[in-house]
């Protein structure tokens, strides 16, 4: 018989059993409810964030570069459409046949097709492959009609680079490329705005800019399938097209110093003397910039790579060369500043039958009979020789060498806009002693007052040299590009780098003589209409010592092999009495300066004159935006 208490027992030991699993039950509930909550309401934002990522995708296009202008407003490096292929590895479900599906309609060649696929396996599965960046529109719209079959293609209408003046501008803008490794980790904004196709500045003006070039990256937002396939186009951000840059350069005298120099290894410059601004800037032989838009060929860079004329060398910027007898006026007006002569000191010069010889060495004058009794004009006139080689050893490598960087020599003159650009060399005895362990030699300062010897300059430091002689001997600061953010801002007054203001007057008579009249060495090129007449000074820069028997032969320059030939150089200021423009000219191997390179110039002003009206013009438009 069962007791009553252990009916009890039992009775509470149920209630207590139940009552543990009930209150379980409500917290487990309470756990869920609460979790739910937290969940759906406290933790809404981050979920449906989430949520919307696998739903939702986003997709940068590369940005649209700025372009660049001349003086004029016309546009010398822009962009235009250009059609590609995309494909993204993991989006599409059968690569291999969409790939051969692509190959097929586009009717590419084994090795086009090969290049492809191993580049896709260079490549994560999520980036974007670059089948083809420069599709025709033909292949294009072949594509486009497919569709149907080649899920997970992109045809896309994107942006590219034109360089609309091809090789006359290459060296001054430079050229876009895609960008590489090392672009990305060199430079912050470049990764930031990176994707694939991106393009960016390799070399000249195009690497300097590149952070005002580059853009913003437009943003594309879709909505995707479980497949990860794009359904709908949710939104479309459109992002700023990068800073348009306006250069000082105008084109039509741009394309002449092309045309002047094709064929030949060389320099142009023009320069206006007061403001600095760049007229015209050519490295010859020069290529084409379009050609590594898209990845130049093996066959094409070799090419270019092996050309013994060098046309990837900017010799504006990066040629160190003898300055000649260029360097002649800067040697006179440093002995006139220096009261080492005047204008009635006078030398003998009896060419080769007497030339100075000094410890053992001869030099000689160019011109194997002599030019007689020679004043500072005359001998300036005819380039004399045996006339700079007495000035030279009279006022020493120091004097000479502290009035020739005054003037801009030895220096950059575009300080860090183009990194590839050359200092060149003034020497003087402390540099030789910290340089070369030695002490200076006397023949080394006579030679120097030619220009030959240790002493070498760049094309655009000429200019900026002759320049500076031109209008008046008052310090400039040459300049490429016209900044719109400052055009408002007061100029400073012109810093005077000489002594005396007649002794520059003396200098660009002497120039004006040298070109002007008889006997002048540019006498032939000259213009005797006063709107275009210049005053200038040829330079015969020796690329070897000449010997005794190089003397006796007395070669013709075509006669002489290609790479032993002196070059040819000229520098000029004009029109004479209103001075506003300078330039240097300079040919590699060119024969002589007086032949080869001053003619050039008698072109270059005709239509730099021509054309200052329009550039005053358009200067007064510009003032007044």
């Amino acid at each position: 018989m069962i007791n009553q208490s252990d009916n009890v027992v039992k009775l509470n030991s149920i209630n207590r059993r139940m009552f543990i699993i009930g209150a379980a039950k409500i917290i487990i509930l309470g756990g869920i409810v609460s979790r739910l909550f937290f969940l759906q309401v406290k933790e809404n934002k981050k979920y449906l964030t989430l949520s919307d990522k696998n739903r939702i995708r986003e997709w940068k296009l590369p940005p649209i570069r700025g372009d660049f202008q001349d003086y004029f407003g016309n546009t010398i490096a822009g962009n235009y459409e250009a059609y590609q292929l995309h494909i993204v590895p993991e989006e599409v479900e059968d690569f291999r046949y969409t790939i051969n599906r692509v190959k097929d309609i586009l009717e590419l060649s084994d090795k086009q097709f090969q290049k492809i696929l191993k580049k896709k396996k260079e490549k994560k599965p999520w980036e974007t492959l670059i089948v083809a960046d420069n599709l025709s529109w033909k292949n294009f719209s072949k594509i486009n009609n497919h569709l149907y079959d080649l899920n997970g293609v992109k045809p896309i209408i994107s942006i590219s680079r034109n360089y609309p003046f091809k090789e006359n501008y290459t060296h001054v803008l430079g050229y876009v490329s895609q960008a590489n490794e090392n672009d990305i980790i060199s430079n912050k904004v470049i990764k930031d705005k990176f994707v694939q196709g991106l393009k960016v500045g390799k070399t000249g003006l195009e690497k300097s800019f590149e952070t005002s070039l580059i853009g913003d990256n437009s943003i594309e937002r879709y909505e995707v399938n479980a497949y990860g396939r794009r359904i709908n186009q949710l939104a479309f951000q459109t992002g700023e097209k990068g800073k348009t840059i306006k250069l000082t350069i105008d084109t039509e005298i741009q394309k002449l110093a092309n045309e002047l120099l094709i064929d030949k290894a060389g320099s142009i410059c023009v320069m206006d003397i007061f403001t600095g601004q760049i007229i015209a800037m050519h490295s010859s032989p020069s290529f084409d910039p379009n050609s590594f838009v898209f990845g130049i060929s093996q066959d094409e860079w070799q090419l270019i790579r092996n050309d013994p004329m060098k046309p990837l060398v900017n010799k504006t910027l990066q040629g160190n060369y003898s300055p000649g007898s260029t360097i002649k006026p800067i040697v006179a007006l440093s002995a006139l500043e220096n009261g080492i002569i005047n204008t009635n000191f006078t030398v003998n010069c009896r060419g080769h039958e007497n030339p100075l010889e000094l410890y053992g060495q001869t030099y000689h004058c160019w011109k194997k009979e002599g030019h007689g009794f020679m004043n500072l004009r005359n001998a300036m006139k005819q380039s004399c020789d045996t006339y700079f080689y007495e000035v030279a050893r009279k006022l020493g490598v120091d004097k000479l060498s502290e009035t020739a960087k005054k003037f801009g020599l030895g220096k950059e003159v575009f300080g860090n806009l183009f990194s590839i650009e050359k200092k060149g060399l003034i020497p003087n005895t402390q540099w030789k002693k910290n340089a070369l362990g030695q002490s200076w030699l006397l023949g080394e300062t006579i030679i120097t007052g030619i220009g030959q010897g240790y002493i070498q300059t760049t094309p655009i430091q000429l200019c900026l040299m002759t320049a500076q002689i031109g209008n008046g001997g008052f310090k400039i600061y040459p300049k490429l590009v016209i900044d719109n953010e400052n055009k408002d801002e007061p100029v400073d007054k012109f810093i005077p780098l000489y002594k005396n203001s007649k002794n520059i007057k003396i200098i660009q008579d002497a120039m004006y003589a040298s070109t002007n009249e008889p006997r002048g060495t540019s006498y032939r090129s000259r213009i005797d209409d006063l709107k275009y007449q210049f005053a200038g000074k040829t330079g015969t820069a020796q690329v070897k010592k000449i010997t005794e028997l190089d003397r006796e032969l007395d070669l013709k320059t075509f006669e002489i092999p290609y790479e032993e030939r002196d070059h040819a150089l000229y520098v000029a200021f004009g029109p004479y009495k209103n001075p506003k423009y300078a330039l240097s000219i300079l040919v590699e191997h060119g024969g002589n300066g007086s032949t080869t390179a001053a003619p050039m110039a008698q072109k270059l002003f005709k239509l730099i004159i021509d054309r200052d009206s329009l550039r005053k013009s358009n200067e007064k438009n510009f003032l007044e935006i």
